[in-house]
């Protein structure tokens, strides 16, 4: 035996959910193979069409593809452009002797994909050959058949337990710091024996009945205590509120996610932080992925363009009436939301419609995060011009989109890698302040 064994080398089969996902899946499987089924390439045909980001990742994948062939056909194994000595083919053919549109009774894309794995794994034998697929259903089917199948892992985060929830609590602080923070206004971190604490990170310092709110600020290097502010009357009722208005109102922070359960306040104390410093931007944007119910497109509702958007963006203009009504029909802060729609300093719109837009001297809210890739995710931070802030809020945990988990979405992304950022904060909301019955519901259901 050879002191250093050659690695077999496996071949991964990949399902259109997976290029649609990222269009340079390909070169995530180091030096082994990659098959993809004919039928990959017509779906992915399918999707070539449109705006959204799914046709982007469709675009993108048919040009690189273009590029790795070359003058080569792509029924032969070709070198990928990692050169780790992967290698990829399109399999053409995909009539296995188990025909897999007989055993389950009809004939489907995702069956002539399980086929070619088959056909894969008689070509193969001893290779490890797995199919890839974001889908969860046709990766059930494939175990059925006995053949070996998994998630796309390239971007998901391993333990959702350690995601960075942005805040801390610490007990028995000694009386004298608390007291300190009191008067000073701020501490040392050494004070409360935290050695290098991540920038605006927040803390509840806690000695018996006595307690101080406070962050660490990373232009002075103290924990400075925080207090409770209202925004156009919307008053923090716990903690974290506290913590996550003072971050949308912290003009060294240009980048805010909130995470949280339905009915911890996450959009509407987005929506109120943003109406409180509006004399500092030219636009407020509230915007959110439009995800189609019953995975009916938005063609199927009755109506112009602005009717069948209005289903999609009711949440958001409930919680505009709320800020709204918390004032008479004669004060000025009614009025200025009034006009502010009129006059599209506020703007209500699905996210789609952002695409082409400079968000120069804008504060960008985007609702409903954990619907976005994290392609979308950084198309939208990567347009951020002068004088931008960009609020993400979302449930990690309530993800309508196809393909998309809480451990995959771009939202779970942007929280796991950027939270050592100066001009980033976070801050996970956990208590519901929507109503005791929701609260209930929260609990109990």
């Amino acid at each position: 035996m050879p002191a250093n064994p050659a690695k077999e080398k496996k071949i991964f089969v990949l399902d259109t959910s997976v290029l649609l996902y990222s269009h340079d899946a390909i070169n995530s499987f180091e030096d082994n193979n990659v098959a993809i089924p004919i039928t990959v390439l017509e779906e992915i045909d399918n999707f070539k069409k449109g705006n959204d980001i799914i046709n982007f990742e469709a675009r993108e994948f048919i040009r690189i593809m273009d590029k790795l062939s070359n003058r080569s056909t792509l029924t032969r194994w070709i070198s990928l452009k990692n050169r780790k000595g992967g290698k990829i083919k399109v399999v053409m053919n995909e009539q296995s002797e188990l025909d897999v549109n007989k055993v389950f009774g009809s004939e489907k894309p995702d069956h002539n994909i399980l086929n070619a794995a088959l056909i894969m794994i008689k070509e193969n034998p001893k290779k490890e050959v797995i199919l890839v697929s974001k889908d969860i259903n046709l990766r059930l089917k494939a175990k059925a058949l006995n053949i070996t199948s998994e998630d796309y892992q390239t971007g998901k985060i391993k333990d959702l337990n350690t995601l960075y929830s942005g805040k801390s609590l610490i007990e028995n602080i000694e009386k004298p710091v608390i007291d300190m923070v009191y008067e000073n206004g701020f501490c040392l971190p050494e004070d409360i024996d935290v050695s290098t604490p991540i920038p605006n990170h927040y803390f509840i310092l806690k000695n018996g009945r006595s307690s101080v709110l406070a962050f660490f600020n990373p232009q002075t290097g103290h924990i400075e205590k925080l207090e409770k502010h209202p925004s156009y009357r919307i008053t923090p009722r716990n903690a974290e509120q506290v913590f996550a208005l003072h971050a949308i109102l912290n003009p060294e922070v240009k980048l805010v996610t909130m995470q949280g359960i339905a009915g911890t306040g996450k959009t509407l104390l987005a929506l109120a932080g943003a109406l409180e410093q509006r004399r500092g931007f030219k636009q407020i944007y509230l915007a959110r992925p439009i995800v189609p119910l019953s995975n009916k497109d938005i063609g199927f509702l009755p109506g112009d363009i602005k009717s069948k958007l209005n289903p999609y963006m009711e949440p958001l203009w409930d919680n505009l009436k709320f800020i709204q009504n918390q004032y008479n029909e004669k004060d000025r802060e009614y009025k200025m939301i009034t006009d502010a729609l009129e006059k599209e300093k506020l703007m209500i719109t699905p996210l789609a419609y952002i695409r082409g837009r400079s968000i120069s001297n804008v504060c960008f809210i985007v609702d409903e995060a954990q619907n976005l890739t994290p392609h979308e995710v950084k198309t939208i931070i990567t347009r951020a011009g002068e004088n931008t802030k960009i609020i993400f809020t979302g449930d990690i945990y309530q993800i309508d989109t196809p393909y998309l988990d809480s451990q995959s979405n771009g939202f779970s992304m942007l929280i796991d890698k950027i939270k050592h950022h100066p001009i980033y904060a976070h801050i996970r909301l956990e208590k519901g302040e929507r109503s005791e019955l929701a609260n209930l519901a929260n609990e109990m259901l």
